[in-house]
C-alpha cells in the first residue's frame, strides 16, 4: 500500500498536498465552532458557498460573448462560492443579546435549506452545472493545481499564526463571552472576523474538496479532539493532528483500493469519532479507584 502510494505521488501530489492542507486548516477553525456548539454553521456556510457557485455557473451559461469568457472560469466560480460562504458565515454570527439559541439555529437551518434546495432548482435545467453541482456533492479532491496548493498552505500559515497569537482572546470569548465583554475585548469585532475568514476558507474549499470532505475536515477532527482532550487549548494542537494523520492514512487506503479520497477520508473521520466517543464514555464512567 505505501509503496502504490509512493508510485502514484507524481501524478496526485497536488491532489494529496491540498486534501492535508484543507484538512489542517478547517481542523483548526473547527475546534472555535465545536467549543461553541454550533457545527451547524458549517453545513450552512458550505451549502451557501454551492448555492454561490450554482449562480457563477448560471451566470456563465447566460453570457455568450467571447470576451467574457472569465465568467466561466473556475476562478470566478470560486469567487463567487467563497463570497457566499462569507455571507452566510456573517449572518450566522450575528446575534442581538436578547435573541436565544433557538433563533439563531433557526436563521442557520434557513441558510442551509435555502442553499441546498436552490443550487439544484437553479442548475436543474442545466446538465453541465448540475454535474458541477452533482460534483461538489459527492466530494472531489482529484484536480487540485498547484496553485490550489500554494493558496491553502497560505491559508494555513496565515490561521495557525493568528491562533498562536490570539488563542487567549479567542479562548476567553468561545468560554465566556460575558467575561471577555466585561474585560474589553469587542466580541463583536472577533466574531465578524471569524466569520469572514471561515467563509473564504470554506469557500475555497469546496470548490477543491466538496462538500463532503469540507464539512467533515471542519467538524469531525475537533469533535475528535474534544472527546479525547480535558481544555480547549489542547484541541488546537491535537484537531489538526488528527485531520493530518487521518488524511495520510486515508488517502493511501484510496489509492490502494481505488476509492474517492475525499469519501475516504470522511469515512475514516467518522470511525475515530466513534472511538473517541467509546474512550469518553469509559472515561465519565469509570468508577474511581
Amino acid at each position: 500500500m505505501i509503496d502504490a502510494f509512493f508510485a502514484s505521488w507524481p501524478l496526485f501530489h497536488n491532489t494529496y498536498l491540498s486534501g492535508w492542507l484543507i484538512g489542517i486548516v478547517l481542523s483548526l477553525l473547527g475546534v472555535l465552532i465545536v467549543a461553541r456548539d454550533q457545527i451547524f454553521i458549517g453545513a450552512a456556510v458550505s451549502q451557501a458557498s454551492l448555492l454561490g457557485i450554482a449562480i457563477a455557473i448560471l451566470l456563465g451559461s447566460w453570457i455568450t460573448l467571447d470576451e467574457q469568457h472569465w465568467v466561466r472560469s473556475d476562478v470566478f466560480h470560486a469567487t463567487v462560492g467563497g463570497a457566499f460562504s462569507v455571507v452566510a458565515a456573517l449572518v450566522t454570527a450575528r446575534g442581538s443579546p436578547t435573541a436565544g439559541r433557538e433563533s439563531h439555529e433557526a436563521v442557520t437551518g434557513w441558510i442551509f435549506l435555502l442553499s441546498v434546495s436552490s443550487s439544484i432548482l437553479l442548475m436543474s435545467h442545466s446538465p453541465h452545472g448540475l454535474e458541477e453541482v452533482h460534483r461538489l456533492l459527492s466530494s472531489t479532491l482529484i484536480g487540485a493545481t498547484q496553485a490550489e496548493v500554494w493558496i491553502f498552505a497560505c491559508m494555513t500559515a496565515v490561521t495557525t499564526v493568528a491562533l498562536w497569537y490570539y488563542h487567549r482572546p479567542a479562548l476567553l470569548i468561545v468560554m465566556d463571552r460575558e467575561m471577555a465583554q466585561a474585560v474589553g475585548l469587542r466580541v463583536g469585532w472577533w466574531d465578524t472576523l471569524f466569520a469572514l475568514w471561515l467563509g473564504t476558507v470554506v469557500g475555497f474549499s469546496i470548490h477543491v474538496a466538496g462538500v463532503i470532505y469540507t464539512f467533515a475536515s471542519l467538524v469531525l477532527p475537533a469533535l475528535i479532539a474534544k472527546n479525547l482532550s480535558r481544555e480547549v487549548r489542547s484541541m488546537f494542537f491535537l484537531s489538526p493532528l488528527v485531520a493530518l494523520i487521518s488524511g495520510i492514512f486515508s488517502f493511501m487506503l484510496a489509492n490502494y483500493y481505488d476509492y474517492p479520497p475525499g469519501q475516504m477520508a470522511t469515512a475514516v473521520l467518522c470511525f475515530v469519532l466513534a472511538v473517541a466517543w467509546f474512550v469518553h464514555f469509559l472515561r465519565a464512567t469509570r468508577l474511581p479507584s
